[in-house]
């Protein structure tokens, strides 16, 4: 049998889920205004460092009591300074339903090695007994597990007289979800996410109840000059004031600010919420009518609206080893991006074979919805031929 294939091409074939899409109409003369070969910490230099920080937190609603800083090394750089400079005051429950919040779970555990830790894990796919949590110790968690698909559903278990921190590692969630500011304490994500920034950077942002932990508590461990968050006893306030603790990609920082006013123009945040949920109406409305795919989160409820995971319940496929149903979805993934369609939509190696299709805002609703017929069309034609060799 011969497989039709679609005749729509998304017009953008980007589909990963970090770095990702850049925003629509981007390209390279968006950064001619840079500041290039001059120093970060010449006025002009953190004059452009303090735009996004001001800009960011305009856009998401973030409290003006907040702290925000432009720290190294992506989002994990910012949750590891978090991490290592905050914990150890109290007890820990760490939660992990995907890869990086297990990461943070062996941190904690194995690296930091702290005494007092709980640990909440959940298979791929499904989250945590939110309702088991305590809010009175500190919490570390993501907000969205991008190599899940699966986002918490709301902040309700969070105690407002919590007497804990909640360390949220917010990267895919950040500008595509409503934060929940007074349910939160440290929020950490990148620019490579929803905004489709460059990578290497990181964003650092603190409560009054953080600062306050961080001026009375000293961790017990030796901190990394990259880690230190104060000094003499006081919050080190240079790094939320522009003064970065090491140099920056100043074109990495025109390119974010280009997307802040993107979506500034866009209409802020509601416009960004919009469009990330129009993404991913359009693939359910596309996994409604497909045989062969289902959602990898268990439920709606904890669904992503960015990190869009669907895996392959096809008998055919769910007869192979992990291994085998991994070759095939990269194979499907190889044989779209040599037709130019879509690039890097199989999901994350540590994660199960499944696909994975980025919905962040810098994503048309258009080309979501002309991709899917093409997903459809690979995997079948992938089917077929080792159908075919079997025979």
């Amino acid at each position: 049998m011969t497989l039709q294939r679609p005749t729509t091409k998304p017009a953008n074939p980007n589909f990963s889920s970090g770095p990702c899409a850049k925003r629509p109409g981007w390209s390279v003369s968006a950064l001619s205004g840079g500041l290039y070969g001059r120093s970060h910490r010449a006025p002009v230099g953190v004059k452009r460092i303090v735009d996004v920080i001001e800009k960011s937190k305009s856009i998401l609603g973030m409290p003006a009591d907040w702290k925000l800083a432009l720290v190294p090394a992506s989002d994990t750089g910012a949750m590891e300074m978090a991490m290592w400079s905050l914990l150890g005051a109290r007890g820990v429950d760490a939660l992990g339903w995907e890869v990086f919040g297990k990461t943070w779970i062996t941190d904690i555990t194995k690296q930091l090695k702290l005494a007092d830790v709980r640990t909440f894990e959940a298979p791929f796919g499904e989250i945590v007994d939110l309702s088991k949590v305590d809010t009175d110790r500190d919490v570390v968690f993501t907000w969205n597990g991008t190599t899940s698909g699966v986002k918490v559903p709301n902040a309700d278990w969070i105690k407002p007289d919590r007497k804990g921190l909640m360390i949220c590692d917010a990267t895919s969630a950040v500008f595509a979800m409503d934060m929940p500011w007074d349910k939160l304490d440290v929020v950490t994500w990148s620019w490579q996410k929803v905004l489709g920034g460059e990578a290497a950077h990181g964003m650092l942002a603190l409560s009054p109840r953080a600062v306050e932990r961080l001026e009375s508590y000293t961790p017990a461990w030796p901190m990394p000059k990259l880690f230190r968050l104060t000094k003499g006893g006081k919050l080190f306030d240079e790094p939320f004031e522009g003064k970065t603790i090491n140099t920056p990609s100043m074109l990495a920082v025109e390119d974010c600010l280009d997307a802040l006013v993107w979506a500034e123009k866009l209409g802020g945040l509601p416009a960004l919420l919009k469009r990330t949920q129009a993404n991913l109406a359009a693939v359910e409305k596309w996994i409604e009518k497909t045989d062969w795919a289902e959602f990898l989160p268990s439920s709606a409820a904890i669904r992503s609206n960015t990190s869009i995971c669907f895996k392959v319940v096809d008998p055919w496929l769910a007869g192979l080893d992990d291994d085998a149903q991994a070759k095939v979805i990269k194979a499907a993934e190889k044989l779209l991006d040599k037709e130019g369609i879509a690039f890097e939509v199989a999901n994350h190696r540590d994660a199960p074979p499944s696909f994975r299709i980025w919905g962040g805002a810098t994503v048309e609703t258009a080309d979501i919805e002309a991709v899917l017929p093409w997903v459809d069309w690979a995997y079948r034609s992938v089917k077929a031929e080792q159908a075919a060799k079997a025979a």
